[in-house]
C-alpha cells in the first residue's frame, strides 16, 4: 500500500496540469490585452496630440483671415490714393509756377482753394505728407536718389526732398525721394 501511495505522488494530476494549462493561457492572454491597451493608448494619445495640433492650426488660420480681412478694409483705398499722389505733385508744381507768375491773382487763389480742398480730403482719408529735409535718411521713409557732400549737416542728413512721400495712416505708400549728405 505504500507503494500505491507513492506512484500516486509521484504521478502528475491531471487536474494540477489542467490548473497549470488555464494559468498560463491566463497569463499570457492578460499579457496580450495589457499590449493592446498599451497599444490603444498610445493611439488616443496620438490622435489627441493631432486634435491639438489641428485646433491650434485652425486657430492661427482663422487669426490670420481675420487680420487680412481688417487689413483689407483698413487699406481699401490705397490703391486708389497712390494714383491720386501724382496730380498733387502735378497741383504743387502748378502752385509754384503761378507764384512766379504774377497775372491773375483770381487763378492764384481758386488753384489755392481747389488745392488746399484737395490736401484736406486727403488728411480726412488718412493720408500724410512726410516732412524729410533735415532729417536722418530712414530706408523706411526715404529713397536716396543721390549723395551730395554738405559740411553744414550732420552726414546721413536728408539735404533736399524731391518727390514728397507720404504715409496711408500707418503705413509708406511713397517713399520720399531725397539727396542726402555724405560722410565728411
Amino acid at each position: 500500500m505504500v507503494q500505491k501511495e507513492k506512484h500516486r505522488d509521484t504521478k502528475p494530476n491531471e487536474n494540477d496540469n489542467k490548473n497549470e494549462n488555464e494559468l498560463t493561457n491566463h497569463l499570457s492572454l492578460e499579457e496580450s490585452n495589457h499590449e493592446k491597451i498599451q497599444l490603444l493608448e498610445n493611439e488616443v494619445e496620438e490622435l489627441k496630440d493631432k486634435v491639438l495640433r489641428k485646433s491650434a492650426e485652425f486657430e492661427n488660420y482663422k487669426r490670420r483671415t481675420e487680420n487680412d480681412q481688417l487689413n483689407l478694409l483698413t487699406y481699401a483705398a490705397e490703391s486708389f490714393i497712390s494714383k491720386l499722389l501724382p496730380i498733387i505733385d502735378d497741383f504743387e508744381r502748378s502752385m509754384k509756377h503761378i507764384d512766379s507768375v504774377n497775372d491773375n491773382d483770381s487763378v492764384k487763389e481758386g488753384m489755392g482753394l481747389i488745392y488746399d480742398k484737395f490736401v484736406k480730403l486727403l488728411d480726412e482719408q488718412g493720408v500724410k505728407k512726410m516732412e524729410s529735409k533735415g532729417k536722418p535718411f530712414d530706408v523706411n521713409y526715404h529713397e536716396a536718389v543721390m549723395q551730395q557732400k554738405d559740411d553744414s549737416v550732420a552726414p546721413h542728413t536728408v539735404i533736399e526732398e524731391l518727390e514728397c512721400g507720404y504715409m496711408y495712416k500707418d503705413k509708406v505708400i511713397r517713399h520720399a525721394k531725397v539727396i542726402v549728405s555724405e560722410d565728411n
